[in-house]
């Protein structure tokens, strides 16, 4: 595996969130740097299922991104949040600051 990271440790338990969803796959938390009313970070909790980045995707890897988007899906619904944005930063020179696979949620509703 390679180097921990903020999300690793999240996912452990070892570093506090604020937790808004979750599945035995996948945590959603908010984002600590909310570019949006509503801005939640999801990410998938099982080690097999850990990626980089987008751009470290395989075979084996390709059904994480949808089981992400998926999961917003449902918060959204859950929470009656009729529209939001979905992001995935790729790269360093995409943005990507913390490279654990994660999408970006963002909606102007406030939960």
């Amino acid at each position: 595996m390679s180097e921990q990271t903020i999300f690793h440790k999240i996912i452990a338990g070892e570093i506090p969130c604020e937790m808004v969803y979750e599945t035995d796959e996948v945590l959603g938390f908010n984002d600590i740097h909310p570019k949006a009313p509503t801005h939640v970070l999801f990410v998938a909790k099982r080690e097999e299922d850990f990626v980089p980045s987008i751009m470290d995707l395989t075979d084996e890897t390709a059904h994480v991104p949808c089981k992400l988007i998926h999961a917003a899906q449902e918060f959204a619904k859950e929470k009656g949040i009729d529209g939001y944005k979905l992001t995935f930063h790729c790269g360093a020179k995409g943005g990507q600051e913390v490279f654990y696979l994660h999408l970006h949620f963002m909606s102007q509703q406030e939960l």
